[in-house]
């Protein structure tokens, strides 16, 4: 019989993959009020982006249309059995260009996410590891940027872009141009704060000592551990994506209305009709940008808190705690007999003689 026990084994467990997701993962942590508010940004998020997929199934009617059956609809008509939601000043369905108007903020806000973090991610990966000359002209670079006003910004670059001719493709991809200036700098800063951090890590330095390429350093070891923040960028980016977007439109900047439904523009074109009682040409496109910004908005915000340990909400305390294995200290060792006793101790007796 051997005294000597046997080590335990740790074994590494692999990580569920709804574990690792960015949303579901953050779902299955949250609690309260946090999970309640990422629940609604998620629905409202959801109805928004089957709407902008389905629209051509869900619109009764074209963008652009303005007749049915050989019969115009009229300018400025009230909600009828033909128009659900009535008429533009244009003589266009409202329903039918609000619903068409998601599909075209959803393009928008895909492709100027897109082209920013393609650029952003490049520029601060190579800022933040080479540093250097180049880090310090990106970063006055990119503050510049990021000091100048936002939708002004947007409006020039528009301008240029467009140059007066905005057709369906063309504005989209000119609007998501001029949006990622304005995100640039922001995923600039997230990648390049990252990045510092990372290369300085062991595990970076060893990868020089050894001579791996630089190019296979920044994308496998730097890049692969930089990119924990984006999904929370990206998400509150995208509702100012269509801020910005809406911007544009209601300032005359955007996407003209036979090339594509835009709920900015639409707004611009029923400001004189509020004053006249005409209350359906302003009120739908202006619901429907609310409601997209604040799923976004709330999407966004409850991430933000649940990757922040700061900000996380406890579990509640009446929820069973995770399983414990408790191991029993081994008893102590027993002897069969009984210790031999000690010599009887003396005792004086009192009569005794002399």
């Amino acid at each position: 019989m051997t005294d000597a026990t046997t080590p335990a084994v740790l074994t590494a467990r692999k990580v569920p993959l709804r574990d690792r997701l960015p949303v579901i993962s953050h779902l299955r942590r949250s609690v309260g009020l946090q999970r309640t508010m990422l629940v609604i940004g998620l629905i409202i998020t959801t109805v928004f982006v089957l709407t902008a997929a389905l629209a051509p199934i869900l619109a009764p009617y074209g963008f652009s249309q303005q007749e049915a059956g050989g019969t115009k609809f009229g300018t400025q008509q009230a909600p009828s059995a033909t128009n659900l939601l009535g008429t533009t000043v244009g003589g266009y369905d409202v329903l039918s260009r609000v619903i068409w108007g998601a599909q075209t903020a959803l393009l928008v806000i895909l492709c100027a996410i897109a082209f920013s973090i393609f650029l952003g991610i490049f520029l601060g990966l190579v800022s933040g590891y080479f540093g250097g000359w180049i880090d310090r002209v990106l970063v006055v670079l990119c503050d510049a940027i990021y000091a100048f006003p936002s939708l002004l910004l947007a409006i020039v670059m528009s301008i240029a872009i467009t140059k007066g001719q905005s057709t369906l493709w063309g504005g989209i991809l000119a609007t998501a141009i001029s949006i990622t200036v304005v995100f640039v700098p922001q995923y600039f800063r997230v990648i390049r704060a990252e990045v510092v951090r990372v290369k300085a890590e062991p595990f970076v330095e060893s990868a020089r000592v050894i001579g791996v390429p630089t190019a296979r350093i920044l994308l496998r070891h730097v890049l692969r551990n930089s990119t924990r923040s984006l999904p929370v960028v990206v998400t509150l980016n995208a509702s100012e994506a269509l801020l910005t977007l809406a911007g544009l439109g209601f300032l005359g900047f955007g996407i003209e209305a036979t090339a594509a439904a835009e709920w900015g523009y639409d707004l611009n074109r029923s400001v004189s009709d509020v004053t006249s009682g005409i209350w359906w040409t302003a009120v739908p496109p202006g619901v429907a940008i609310v409601l997209a910004v604040l799923g976004i908005t709330l999407v966004g915000e409850s991430l933000n808190d649940l990757s922040d340990p700061r900000l996380r909400t406890r579990r509640r305390a009446g929820r069973a705690p995770a399983p414990v294995t408790v191991v029993d200290p081994a008893p102590a060792p027993t002897s069969a007999t009984a210790a031999p006793a000690g010599p009887p101790a003396s005792t004086s007796s009192e009569g005794s003689p002399s």
